[in-house]
């Protein structure tokens, strides 16, 4: 045993770490991208996650005896094996103990180099943020690779389901325990069971006898190798909520050539994307004389080329710059920036800064995947000019209004740059788990959702999403297929907090948790309905445990007091195509309640109604869009109740920003869009924006927007849009007399092409 053990090691060191090389191959580059993603994204967040942590002496210990002991059972596994086969003469189980002995031996020798290069300080030591170099020996856990190393080689000698499920059940709950006992980050965890995995595999692959029995074991290059794969196990992006081919689609499916497509809940992934355009195709072939649902197809087809041929099979191995963009905003006259007191000039736009004068965002947007991993990115540089704040009397007068202190609200000029949207995500049987940051759209049409929309900036959430349709047993065959998501993530910006007599602010500790779940059904092809909530939870005097976190569900109570749990919000929306004018006319609507399980019954919901003509008699190529909104709830006792909370003074808003409807509290108003399409991504738009505010609530005030754009493909790989916006308002607080302003905007978008795929 000593020599050829000598030598093993030897060379599997060698090989370990001259390994680096092969990520010259672009298949081995392209499904590492992935992982390496993810470690960032989770380094990112490992202060905030080890916080999540609960810090009970018992739960501590438990967790830290568990890893422990696990670990050296399995390491007492490895012994035993190999004695109790050399004294049977059983080859394969002495194999197996001798394997796996020597992963964890090599295991060992990669924990302790790679902890003292990296020095990273465990969650209980400085400051808890885990920082690199500072003499700590954090990074990577080494309990982790060593139990991955031992249970790859196990699941791999005696590749039964069972023997894989218990081999990789224990590493896997060696690595959730080595965070729960708060002995390390969740990043070390992670990379030590990628780690320990990687060095069994080579071990096996190395020195297994295939003479002797087990499985196969293979690289990259044969897992993503020839053959047919199961799309539903494919990782896939999410398209951003303002991307081109969303508007195509709901042509699409107002023309009834898509019937599976839920409206009420967006982004999609690429993948699913791809789904609904093999739905289309079948229908536009028995229809040929459908010209403008052929140009959108063709269209789209050649945006989800790739996608298309996975859902045949072919390889999920693929890394691409998607845009490259840059956007100038020239504005003349004051803008409106609070949406949650007054109004906002710019909507939608995910909570991007800007102000009088002029404004740029210039950035890059991409994305990979590895079977089932994916990654997506888009990061941008941002300029505004300097903003004042508002005028004492008007910080007095909104912070009267919260319940809270006067806060300057103004800024200096801002230049940096920021990663607007940033995920990774790991799909099976077409549930995609993500974490990063992430924009939804939680509701029909294209004003902007009452219950979540891309008004503020991207949350940082894990999210867990049934990324296609799926059919419940018994309950689908009377309300249809089913699509379903959850997320938990947290806010920022927030400044006060009072709870139980006491107002916290305005720098918080601890930022409040939120989190959403929105179920979608589709019982007929023209109608779809939805219902979903969102809970605010968390922050000063309301620690983050789980306990808290399941009370948010059911418990209600006077909010700031000790027994409160959270501030809720509840929908319930509805897209229908209308009987007998299926192809001319789509209506739909969005309610929301605070603090009421469902708009259904209530007496005081706020509503979002709309109508989309996807075309227009006798004018070609036309599409018209129509929606009103209030939030001034007749008979509403409290004055800007809705988006408001008791607890959290700093209301439903993530920066500064509302999280949902531009139309904000105690307002009401409406939208109109006018569209003529020259192609599929070229068209011009007229709009229309009025708005008007109870004068209850901080005086009241008004405003009106008149707006025209072009987007414009001057080639294949390049866009051009432009904008001019006109704008009046009067908000009394703000101002004695009328106002207005000129937005201009100017995008230069570069598609450019450049990927890598297998």
């Amino acid at each position: 045993m000593g020599w050829p053990l000598v030598k093993h090691l030897a060379l599997d060191q060698t090989a370990f770490w001259t390994s680096p090389k092969e990520l010259r191959k672009s298949s081995i580059a392209v499904s590492f991208a992935p992982f390496a993603a993810f470690t960032g994204a989770l380094i990112a967040s490992d202060s905030w996650l080890a916080k999540q942590v609960p810090n009970r002496p018992g739960q501590l210990k438990g967790s830290n005896d568990f890893s422990s002991w696990t670990t050296y059972s399995l390491a007492g596994a490895a012994g035993a094996s190999y004695l109790w086969g050399h004294l049977r003469g059983n080859d394969h189980l002495s194999e197996t103990g001798f394997l796996a002995g020597e992963a964890m031996v090599d295991s060992t020798a990669v924990a302790f180099a790679l902890k003292g290069i990296s020095q990273r300080e465990r969650p209980f030591e400085g400051n808890g943020h885990g920082a690199f170099f500072r003499g700590g020996n954090s990074f990577p856990s080494e309990h982790s690779i060593l139990a991955w190393s031992a249970a790859g080689v196990f699941a791999h000698e005696y590749p039964g389901p069972l023997t894989k499920l218990f081999a990789y059940g224990l590493a896997s709950a060696v690595t959730l325990t080595r965070v729960t006992s708060n002995q390390h980050f969740a990043s070390d965890a992670f990379v030590g069971s990628a780690l320990g995995w990687y060095i069994g595999r080579q071990v096996y692959r190395a020195h297994h006898d295939p003479g002797l029995g087990g499985g196969p074991w293979g690289d990259l290059r044969q897992n993503y190798g020839e053959g047919p794969r199961n799309p539903d196990n494919m990782g896939s992006p999410y398209v951003p909520i303002d991307n081109w081919v969303y508007p195509a689609f709901d042509r699409l499916t107002a023309l009834g050539y898509i019937k599976s497509a839920f409206v009420g809940q967006r982004p999609w992934t690429r993948m699913e994307c791809a789904r609904l355009l093999d739905e289309a195709d079948e229908r536009l072939g028995s229809e040929p004389k459908a010209h403008e649902a052929q140009s959108l197809y063709d269209e789209l087809v050649q945006e989800f080329s790739e996608e298309l041929h996975r859902l045949d099979g072919a390889a999920n191995l693929s890394a691409s710059v998607d845009s490259i963009y840059t956007r100038v905003t020239g504005i003349s006259g004051t803008p409106l920036r609070d949406g949650y007191h007054f109004g906002q000039t710019i909507i939608n736009d995910y909570g991007r800064p800007y102000g009088e004068g002029y404004n740029n965002v210039s950035g890059i947007s991409g994305h990979a995947v590895a079977g089932p991993l994916s990654f997506s990115f888009r990061g941008e540089y941002q300029h505004a000019p300097a903003v004042a704040s508002d005028p004492p009397d008007v910080l007095q007068a909104t912070a009267r209004q919260d319940g809270a202190l006067p806060l300057p609200n103004g800024f200096s000029t801002i230049d940096h740059f920021r990663l607007l949207d940033i995920a990774v995500g790991v799909t099976l049987k077409n549930l995609q788990i993500s974490f990063g940051k992430q924009s939804l759209e939680l509701g029909p049409g294209d004003g902007g959702s009452l219950l979540l929309s891309r008004n503020a900036e991207p949350l940082l959430m894990l999210r867990i999403d049934q990324v296609s349709p799926m059919r419940i047993p018994g309950i689908s065959r009377i309300l249809g297929p089913v699509r379903t998501q959850f997320f938990l993530g947290q806010l920022s910006g927030q400044h006060w907090v009072f709870s139980d007599g006491k107002l916290f602010g305005p720098n918080l500790g601890t930022q409040p948790y939120i989190h959403g779940t929105k179920l979608s059904f589709k019982p007929t092809a023209n109608l779809e309905f939805g219902m979903g909530a969102t809970i605010l939870f968390g922050g000063p005097d309301l620690p983050f445990t789980w306990h808290n976190f399941l009370r948010t569900f059911y418990a209600n109570a006077v909010p700031g007091t000790a027994s409160d749990a959270g501030d809720r919000r509840s929908t319930f929306d509805f897209s229908y195509r209308v009987p007998r004018l299926r192809d001319w006319l789509t209506i739909y609507a969005d309610s929301l309640v605070e603090d009421e399980y469902s708009p259904l019954g209530s007496t005081r919901p706020s509503m979002r109604l709309g109508m989309y003509f996807p075309k227009i008699p006798k004018i070609a190529n036309l599409d018209l869009r129509l929606e009103g909104v209030y939030t001034d709830v007749p008979g509403q006792k409290n004055t800007g109740f809705i988006y408001a909370n008791g607890r959290y003074r700093s209301g439903y808003t993530n920066d500064g920003q509302l999280l949902a409807s531009w139309i904000g509290r105690q307002g009401r108003g409406g939208q109109g869009w006018a569209t003529y399409w020259f192609s599929p991504r070229s068209k011009f738009e007229v709009a229309y924006r009025h708005a008007e505010v109870d004068k209850a609530f901080i005086g009241g005030g008004r405003l009106n927007d008149f707006r025209g754009g072009i987007d414009w493909m001057v080639r294949k790989d390049l866009a051009l849009s432009g904008s001019m916006q006109y704008e009046q308002w009067k908000f009394p607080v703000l101002s004695a007399t009328g106002q207005s302003n000129v937005t201009a905007s100017v995008q230069l978008t570069l598609y450019p092409n450049w990927r890598i795929s297998k």
